[in-house]
């Protein structure tokens, strides 16, 4: 299906100029008819039905809306841009996602008590939405390519580029959408573990490498994307950008995996404690023997060394204690 755009049809406002002219000459018929002449008055009800008929055709259109119009079952074009149009009075307006509500901006439920019974008795516009719209889909529980059950979100910006296809070629373009995001969503996260790992290839090119959730959202993000677009571009949708909002562990693990990078943590920072010591050790002994200082033997040097890293590493401060003697 194929997208008409209809270029020929603004000029509402002369139809309503003539559809009013119509309907008052109507009338003044029907009062002349009534006075001079009877046929006048069949002629006068004629003019009213036909501004009554044509009435329907009248269309208001505002930035950034369309119009996708049918006559009889048959697709005849779409009505885009700002204006007042007039169009074929038979022509019917087509918008299968109207009444459908999704947790996006521009398209949210209202909150207020006299705006929700207002929309109650009052029936969904017909006009489609260019405008670019995010989509937040709830979270989802996924497990990662380790099998770790994480929760994440994404927020997808998205607009309508072809109202034809959106309107025709899915049953729902906001609700395909929606479940197309669910879809691409599950199969990256998939491909992806929460934190780096080793032996894991996340590109398919066979090579491990250092890719994971946390630490390359934006290349995850892109891929969430690129695996949207292709599954709703013949729905006639636009992906604009796609952002993770939300990425945790699952309850159930949560404070496993706490306590595991935590614990992660301390021998990462214990390696950088005995690097340190053991090179300000290596440092001491060299100064001491590149000046002379003192003298010392294998068995003073192995004691000093004990000594040096005992304060150095250490986690509570040193207490010294004072030799008056000798070490043999």
């Amino acid at each position: 299906m194929e997208e008409k755009i209809i270029n020929k049809g603004k000029n509402g406002m002369a139809m309503l100029l003539l559809i009013i002219i119509m309907f008052a000459g109507g009338i003044a018929l029907i009062v002349l008819g009534a006075m001079y002449a009877p046929a006048l008055i069949a002629l006068g009800c004629i003019s009213m039905v036909l501004s009554f008929f044509l009435m329907p055709g009248l269309r208001i259109l505002k930035p950034q809306e369309a119009l996708v119009l049918t006559l009889f079952g048959k697709y005849v074009g779409t009505l885009k841009g700002d204006g007042f149009f007039f169009v074929n009075p038979f022509c019917t307006a087509v918008n299968p996602a109207a009444s459908t509500k999704l947790n996006q901006s521009g398209d949210v439920k209202e909150t207020s008590a006299i705006a929700a019974a207002a929309s109650a008795y009052s029936l969904p516009s017909k006009k489609m939405s260019l405008k670019i719209m995010t989509l937040n889909n709830n979270k989802q529980k996924i497990n990662d390519c380790l099998g770790n059950p994480v929760e994440i979100g994404i927020a997808v910006t998205w607009k309508v580029v072809d109202t034809a296809k959106a309107a025709f070629n899915v049953d729902n373009y906001k609700e395909y959408l929606s479940l197309q995001c669910d879809s691409a969503l599950r199969n990256i996260v998939r491909i992806y573990p929460y934190d780096v790992a080793p032996n894991i290839d996340t590109t398919g090119d066979g090579v491990a490498d250092e890719g994971s959730l946390r630490g390359s959202s934006e290349t995850v993000a892109a891929r969430i994307k690129e695996e949207i677009q292709s599954k709703v571009a013949e729905a006639g949708i636009e992906i604009v950008e796609a952002r993770i909002t939300y990425l945790a562990y699952a309850p159930e693990i949560a404070a496993v995996m706490l306590q595991r990078q935590q614990a992660s943590a301390i021998i990462d920072a214990r390696k950088m404690i005995v690097d340190g010591a053991v090179g300000m050790v290596e440092m001491a002994l060299e100064r001491l023997s590149e000046n002379n200082t003192v003298e010392l033997d294998e068995e003073r040097k192995a004691a000093m060394v004990s000594n040096l890293l005992v304060v150095l590493c250490g986690n509570h401060d040193a207490q010294p204690v004072v030799n008056s003697g000798s070490l043999y």
